[in-house]
């Protein structure tokens, strides 16, 4: 197997070819089940939340989440308690691990966030020197067992200690810190109750799910469905869009349900649902978020510094930020970004189109957190998920989002189309063209290669999406997506601000149509794929 580059999102890989080969230059890094990661120094523990045949190792002290089980936020979450060197994540995402599906891991630091590039490019050096590794292949940890374990292995560590811990209420005693529980108990549990469902879509969420939401603020059991953490997700796809998440939508629609989400398999991105199916888009939850944070302890006590969002977020965020008088950081897509704007205390939420928010209280996207926020939100305001929706947009305006993934491209194909892309939008002739679809004109006012110049460390990350901006302030963006080395995914978002109340009510692909029409006009996505639409709509 050659040296594998761990991307924005680590490394995943199909299973076949991520399998690991023989390799010579012992000491050099720990593996789990023969899985190479880069040698920690600075500290002598490390969390790592899956089934391990631990290797050969410089770690003195591994932190394990009970039944090898730990959602991403809670990774974070223990990594800053005990001051870990970092945390490998044994992942694949949505998607079913295993022969068959697929391989990933990632790589958390000390602070708790995604591996920052320079951190990745040493860690990809590294594997390109590796000729062997040792494994203790006979070495068997109870991972149902709280508590420490050690063992006498022959490395310079006597004993070596692997601590199985419960992550569910280690992340809940951080959660007690954030938010009011007793005025989310009372909305849960008193007089007029807002009944809710939940779908943790058999992804690592149904613990935590049931513990907080459940046996810790008074949520029937039944409030929670899909609970049950499965290899494969019960044949489900763990991506909480409407796409997917339909069983929830199909129950939200019937009305008798107040409130809904849906996580995805990790347990960082989330859904959020109103009564009879009312949608809220990932970019508006952001921004409704950033307008109510004052209904959180947490941000009371601490203050809002700042706010970050992804380049293909929608603006809504930005509206908000002018209205508070805070700065907004404009990132490329990848929560490694938004890290060192929070370290340096410049942000104190973040988030992502791709159903992603969080806050400084870790380094990691937070789906449960962004659920007790909104509860907190409707407890303090006492309305409904689609009032307070619609009392942001009376305020700030509507924007209207989608995004069309074209999934499962061949690489070749789809870098072609974004060279070709690239080179008509940044020609100077580009700017100032008119594009008429129907009774709309859109005259384009800036294009560009978007690039990243991080306001802490100066580092420059080019490359990262394509975009038009039109004189109205409608975007529309390319931006290339791998996820494998095998097959590659073409984003297409677009975007349009609506002003007036009165159009407040149509439907988002009908507003944007023109511009999703410009946008395969130029692009030639279908021609160029061979595809008559996209793999997924948001």
């Amino acid at each position: 197997m050659a040296a594998q580059f761990l991307g924005w999102g680590g490394l995943r890989r199909e299973h076949a070819e991520g399998a690991p080969c023989s390799a010579r230059n012992p000491g050099t890094l720990h593996v789990d089940n023969g899985t190479p990661s880069v040698r920690l120094q600075s500290r002598s523990h490390c969390l790592l939340p899956s089934r391990p045949p631990i290797l050969e190792v410089e770690i003195g002290r591994l932190i394990i989440g009970q039944n090898g089980i730990l959602s991403t936020p809670a990774v974070s979450c223990i990594i800053r308690k005990i001051k870990a060197a970092g945390g490998i994540i044994l992942t694949a995402s949505h998607c079913p691990g295993g022969p068959g599906g697929e391989f990933g891991v990632k790589f958390n630091v000390a602070n708790g966030g995604p591996a920052p590039d320079v951190v990745s490019d040493k860690i990809y050096q590294i594997s390109k020197t590796i000729e062997e590794y040792t494994i203790c292949p006979d070495l068997r940890i109870d991972l149902s067992r709280l508590g420490r374990q050690e063992f006498d292995l022959e490395n310079k560590f006597k004993p070596f200690r692997v601590e199985i811990v419960d992550p569910v209420d280690i992340y809940l005693n951080l959660l007690r810190t954030i938010f009011d529980f007793n005025a989310i108990k009372s909305l849960l549990t008193g007089p007029g109750q807002l009944k809710i469902r939940v779908d943790a879509m058999h992804g690592v969420m149904g613990p935590y799910v049931r513990k907080v939401l459940c046996d810790e603020l008074g949520a029937p059991a039944n409030s929670a469905i899909n609970c049950v953490p499965l290899e494969d997700f019960g044949g489900q796809h763990p991506d909480p869009n409407l796409t997917y998440a339909t069983t929830l939508l199909e129950a939200m629609k019937g009305g008798e349900y107040g409130f809904g989400a849906a996580f995805d398999a990790d347990g960082d991105r989330y859904m959020i649902l109103g009564q009879n199916g009312f949608f809220v888009s990932p970019s508006d939850s952001l921004a409704i978020i950033a307008a109510n944070l004052s209904c959180i302890p947490y941000f009371r006590q601490m203050g809002v510094r700042g706010f970050g969002r992804s380049m293909p977020t929608s603006t809504a965020l930005d509206r908000v930020a002018k209205s508070m008088k805070v700065p907004v950081y404009e990132t490329p897509a990848g929560w490694r970004f938004f890290s060192n704007l929070m370290d340096s205390g410049r942000c104190s939420l973040c988030g992502e189109e791709s159903f992603g928010t969080g806050s400084d209280h870790l380094r990691e996207k937070d789906g449960l957190w962004a659920v007790l926020v909104w509860l907190s939100i409707i407890a303090a305001r006492k309305q409904s998920v689609e009032e307070i929706v619609r009392d942001h947009w009376a305020k700030f305006g509507r924007h209207y989002y989608c995004r069309f993934d074209y999934e499962g491209l061949e690489p070749k194909t789809t870098y072609y189309i974004m060279r070709d892309l690239e080179a008509l939008l940044t020609d100077k002739s580009f700017i100032g063209q008119q594009f008429a679809v129907g009774s709309h004109v859109y005259s384009v006012a800036k294009t560009d290669s978007f690039e990243y110049v991080d306001p802490v460390d100066g580092t420059v990350t080019k490359k990262q999406g394509l975009r038009i901006i039109f004189s109205d302030a409608s975007r529309l963006i390319f931006r290339l997506s791998s996820s494998s080395g095998v097959r590659a995914t073409i984003r297409l978002y677009a975007e349009s601000y609506e002003r007036d109340p009165s159009g407040h009510d149509q439907e988002p692909q009908a507003v944007l149509s023109p511009l999703i029409a410009i946008a395969l006009k130029i692009s030639q996505i279908h021609e160029r794929t061979g595809r008559r639409g996209p793999t997924v709509i948001t």
